[in-house]
């Protein structure tokens, strides 16, 4: 499979949240980590948000962290402004069964209750196990149960993709 330049998907992704949101002066900007955090970053920066860039880790409101354990050490939640009545766009590398999502949406309610949340992802693979949709698409790409993306940046910040295979 030919895998689509990461850097072109985040340009159409960074076009359709700037055409909705041409003042981004009270729109609350929450990166998932790691692929997330590192998109809404560039999206912070790109487009001027004036709140600074919040950050949330998923793993202890998984709903299935008694399975899987925590792959890695979590990442500290910082969400340094008010959620409370405030418009959120959480974003994400990809988007896959939902649960992710719908974790992250859980820990952010810890912090207030938001008047709107929407969902930015640079990959929506497909495969929905929950009813969660994300507004905002790079693109739009399916890949079977034992194929994963993933996103890394170089040391200059740009990003990379890659297809890892799992075996079945």
């Amino acid at each position: 499979m030919s895998l689509p330049n990461p850097e072109a998907l985040y340009a159409r992704l960074r076009d359709q949240i700037e055409k909705a949101f041409p003042d981004c002066s009270e729109l609350g900007l929450i990166g998932v980590h790691s692929g997330g955090a590192w998109i809404a970053e560039r999206l912070h920066k790109d487009l001027n948000f004036s709140l600074p860039c919040g950050f949330l880790d998923s793993a202890f409101y998984r709903d299935d962290f008694s399975e899987r354990g925590l792959k890695e050490t979590p990442k500290p939640a910082e969400v340094p402004f008010d959620v409370q009545g405030r418009t959120i766009l959480l974003v994400d590398d990809v988007l896959y069964t939902g649960r992710t999502t719908r974790a992250i949406v859980n820990h952010l309610f810890d912090f207030g209750r938001p008047a709107k949340i929407e969902l930015a992802v640079l990959l929506d693979r497909g495969g929905r196990e929950l009813p969660i949709d994300a507004q905002y698409v790079g693109k739009h790409l399916p890949l079977k149960p034992n194929e994963a993306f993933v996103l890394t940046q170089d040391d200059q910040g740009a990003f990379r993709l890659e297809l890892e295979v799992k075996p079945n």
